[in-house]
């Protein structure tokens, strides 16, 4: 037998992988690395895990500081002819049910749901035709933010056709 085969592997031994006598450095077993988070922990520490985020403001691109975003409330339009808008309907709200509803104020002369040509869904906003335009600024005044069928509603004056071209 030669010195090569005496059953242990020299420290230098030709091609193959090394395993004991690496050169790597070695890390204590008290200086532990930090472990990988997974994936899923990395997506849940995106979105905050539940937590309120402690990330500082971003400044917006006007050089300005943006809280948190409010709710936009809808452009209130003077109410000039009896022609009413009512927004934030709901989506099972029918004719009837606004004529109605309308009808306690004043006398209605035409209510018309607005809907999908293709599939007849309501796009969830109405128009109501009072009879005066006394009774259409009381009709503002009673039931803008009125609770109708679980929403709010959002009643004011319809804009007219010269007032914003239709594009």
């Amino acid at each position: 037998m030669n010195s090569h085969s005496s059953g242990r592997r020299s420290r230098h031994s030709r091609g193959g992988s090394r395993r004991r006598g690496d050169r790597r450095p070695r890390y204590n077993a008290a200086v532990a690395k930090p472990q990988k988070k997974t994936f899923w922990q990395r997506i849940a520490a995106f979105f905050g895990n539940g937590q309120p985020s402690k990330k500082p403001a971003i400044p917006s691109r006007n050089g300005s500081q943006q809280q948190s975003r409010s709710a936009r409330k809808p452009e209130s339009v003077e109410v000039t002819s009896p022609r009413l808008y009512v927004g934030n309907l709901s989506f099972d709200a029918t004719e009837s049910d606004l004529f109605e509803l309308f009808n306690g104020v004043g006398h209605v002369q035409n209510a018309e749901v607005v809907s999908y040509r293709h599939n007849q869904r309501s796009k969830g906003f109405a128009f109501v035709q009072m009879q005066t335009i006394d009774e259409a600024r009381r009709a503002v005044a009673e039931l803008h933010d009125k609770e109708f069928l679980g929403r709010k509603l959002v009643v004011s004056g319809a804009k007219s056709s010269e007032q914003q071209p239709r594009s």
